[in-house]
């Protein structure tokens, strides 16, 4: 995958506010990667156009994403269609899977923790940025400097690509297994995570969709609804490490959050389809 790609997506901006060019690639996700076809410039500004985003601000969007390599244009005629490059297509078909797949169900916890340690110099700024946002990407969280722990250790892989893409992979250390005095793991998920602050961004996704009814024409109808609700739902696998059952709070609502994506996300998905294929007709 190209690095400008991956960056622009999924890490380097995954936790960034709503802006034109997340929504922009929100609709690439959700609609253009499944149809596999290319898109007319038209079609994806007046699909931004019913989530509020204007043609000046549409149309720099979709310049910097180009330049992101994950779309690409061809002209016919006095028209341009847009097309996913190579790397566009892996990158959002990634990121599709995070997302859709985030919140669903795991298997109980084996107790054991994938744990790095990696050293980098307070000089490389820049590295230690991409380090840090590509851990967090993977499910990592930090609970001391240079120290990054994971209760899942499937991760390991994602962890080992992370420490390959900044050139630390010879000189880390990654250790799976369990906690044998000190912190417990309660302790430990504390001193890593701020769960407070992902339940709070949970609580304020199902206040704003659980009892959302689109309506054609209002406010962008149900295409609008459903590109909020995926843009909204993109930044939490960022921003939740997706902790097993045990190393959670009670009530977690996260769960119900889950329940809401998903539930919404089907039943809108219809209409919302339909909508982007009368722009595109």
């Amino acid at each position: 995958m190209a690095a400008g790609a991956g960056e622009a997506f999924s890490r380097r901006r995954e936790v960034a506010a709503t802006s034109a060019r997340s929504l922009l690639l929100t609709v690439l996700g959700e609609f253009v990667l499944p149809a596999g076809e290319p898109v007319w410039t038209q079609t994806l500004l007046d699909a931004l156009g019913r989530v509020g985003v204007e043609e000046k601000s549409a149309r720099q969007a979709l310049a910097r994403t180009a330049a992101d390599d994950v779309v690409v244009s061809e002209r016919s005629g006095r028209r341009v269609r847009w097309s996913l490059t190579g790397a566009g297509r892996r990158l959002l078909s990634e990121g599709a899977a995070r997302i859709y797949g985030h919140g669903t169900r795991h298997e109980a916890w084996d107790g054991r923790w994938l744990v790095l340690v990696v050293s980098v110099p307070e000089a490389q700024r820049a590295l230690r940025h991409q380090l840090r946002t590509q851990l967090a990407w993977a499910g990592l969280g930090s609970p001391a400097p240079g120290v990054w722990v994971c209760p899942d250790a499937t991760r390991v892989t994602e962890a080992h690509r992370a420490l390959v893409d900044v050139g630390l992979d010879t000189s880390a250390l990654v250790v799976v297994g369990g906690t044998h005095g000190g912190l417990s793991d309660a302790e430990l998920v504390a001193q890593a995570w701020d769960l407070r602050e992902v339940e709070a961004r949970y609580a304020e996704f199902v206040e704003q969709f659980a009892d959302l009814t689109p309506a054609d024409g209002e406010d962008g109808g149900v295409l609008a609804a459903q590109v909020r609700l995926v843009d909204a739902w993109r930044r939490f696998p960022f921003l939740d490490p997706q902790l097993p059952a045990e190393l959670l709070p009670d009530d977690w609502v996260g769960a119900r959050a889950a329940e809401v994506f998903h539930a919404r996300h089907e039943a809108w998905a219809p209409g919302a389809q339909a909508a982007f294929a009368e722009l595109a007709g």
